[in-house]
């Protein structure tokens, strides 16, 4: 079992804990609008961490996009293997071919 499938099964256990004991609980507490946010905002804590140039800043906040974004798919009753198995359809296809497939 790899790490994000792991963490995946972490997250799903979590989900039902107090919300005084876990971040995972809390954040499901406070509903879908504020586990999108956190994941809008890992995601602008990347982008400047990857263009500041600091490496492990940006390790530090790809974690943390990767961890929220499963958190928001857990929410949604979105399976990781289902995105992984997304992205194994996609492979070797070109990203414009892609892009525009999605846009017809």
């Amino acid at each position: 079992m790899d790490t994000l499938t792991r963490l995946e099964q972490t997250i799903a256990t979590r989900r039902a804990a107090s919300p005084d004991e876990s971040y995972v609980a809390k954040l499901h507490a406070r509903g879908l609008e504020k586990i999108a946010q956190k994941v809008g905002e890992e995601g602008v804590e990347t982008v400047i961490a990857a263009l500041a140039g600091e490496r492990q800043e940006l390790i530090g906040e790809a974690a943390d996009l990767l961890f929220h974004l499963l958190v928001l798919l857990g929410a949604k009753d979105v399976a990781l293997e289902e995105v992984l198995a997304e992205l194994d359809r996609r492979e070797g296809m070109s990203g414009l071919a892609e892009k525009a497939a999605r846009s017809e």
